[in-house]
């Protein structure tokens, strides 16, 4: 069966959903996915689109319909959360960072957790130390490395490259370059992946 990519940015709060109950989902379906992080924020900015800030009733239906989807999932949130991420480059190669080295889902899961179930902003420094340490990394180092210009033109690369799929959102799953948009169209990205078609 095709594996299917995850495209998510540490910044989409939908993408909150799926990180916290991927695992269980895969195992479940006997799945393979892989994580691939990009910065969502150049994708919309290039297509002018700015999606909460300053919809007060877009984002007010945005968290209660998060709220709703977490009671769904059974997962626990505490929400609203801090919104938008401030850093959501530096974040995001992190987890480009990590997940070179074999840390990077973990480092993902926990800087979610960090930030919707304790309610500190995924892109503060305490935030993304804090994920660091949950994940047996050295924050300074870390941090240090993600800066680098090689990380940061791997983010760069990964962005370009879910672009030229079609990418536009987080999450996005792909198969067989065909793209699925939102936490809600897993499913039909691993029937899609097994049988060619949406069931």
């Amino acid at each position: 069966m095709p594996e299917i990519d995850f495209w998510y940015s540490i910044g989409s709060t939908y993408t909150y959903l799926t990180v916290m109950r991927l695992d269980e989902w895969c195992a479940e379906h006997d799945a393979t996915v892989n994580w691939r992080p990009f910065n969502v924020r150049t994708v919309m900015s290039a297509q002018q689109n700015v999606p909460f800030a300053g919809k007060p009733v877009k984002s007010a239906y945005m968290w209660r319909d998060i709220e709703r989807r977490c009671a769904k999932y059974h997962i626990h949130a505490k929400l609203p959360a801090p919104y938008p991420v401030s850093d959501l480059a530096l974040a995001n190669q992190v987890a480009v960072l990590g997940m070179k080295e074999g840390w990077g889902k973990s480092f993902t899961q926990a800087l979610y957790r960090i930030w919707f179930e304790e309610g500190i902003e995924a892109g503060s420094e305490s935030a993304l130390s804090e994920a660091l340490l949950r994940c047996q990394q050295d924050p300074r180092l870390a941090l240090g490395r993600a800066r680098s210009a090689d990380v940061i033109a791997a983010l760069v690369a990964e962005t370009e490259t879910a672009v030229k799929l079609g990418v536009f959102g987080a999450p996005s799953f792909v198969v067989r370059q065909e793209v699925f948009w939102g936490d809600d169209r897993l499913d039909d990205a691993l029937s899609w992946a097994r049988v060619g078609h949406v069931i």
